[in-house]
């Protein structure tokens, strides 16, 4: 059998596999699914404390700028700091989840995982 030939067969069979698995999902889609399921609310409520640290953030960091005084940019500052890095973090952590999920669909339609 020649290159040409196994290079051919071998392009047959990805694009069957590849019809076979479909198309993934939008990563609007993929965002929704972190709601659903046993654990979906667990993702609602970091969603909700993340929003929340966030403009709480903001606005600290807004009147750590208009402050005129060394201790009150200090005790404007230093929450704005945290809090905004602390949703960072909070953000953060809900990609793996993401990804498990997409290693998951893609199993599941290759028949080799569980059904989700």
């Amino acid at each position: 059998m020649r290159d040409h030939d196994i290079d051919a067969a071998i392009a047959a069979e990805e694009r069957e596999l590849m019809r076979q698995i479909g198309e993934e999902p939008g990563y609007l889609t993929q965002v929704g699914s972190l709601f659903g399921g046993s654990l979906g609310w667990t993702s609602a409520v970091v969603l909700i404390a993340q929003t929340l640290m966030f403009f709480a953030g903001a606005y600290a960091a807004w009147r750590f700028f208009a402050a005129t005084e060394t201790l009150d940019a200090l005790r404007w500052g230093f929450p704005a700091m945290t809090l905004i890095i602390v949703a960072t973090i909070f953000k953060a952590a809900m990609l793996p989840v993401l990804h498990i999920q997409r290693v998951l669909r893609t199993l599941a339609r290759l028949g080799v995982g569980p059904a989700r």
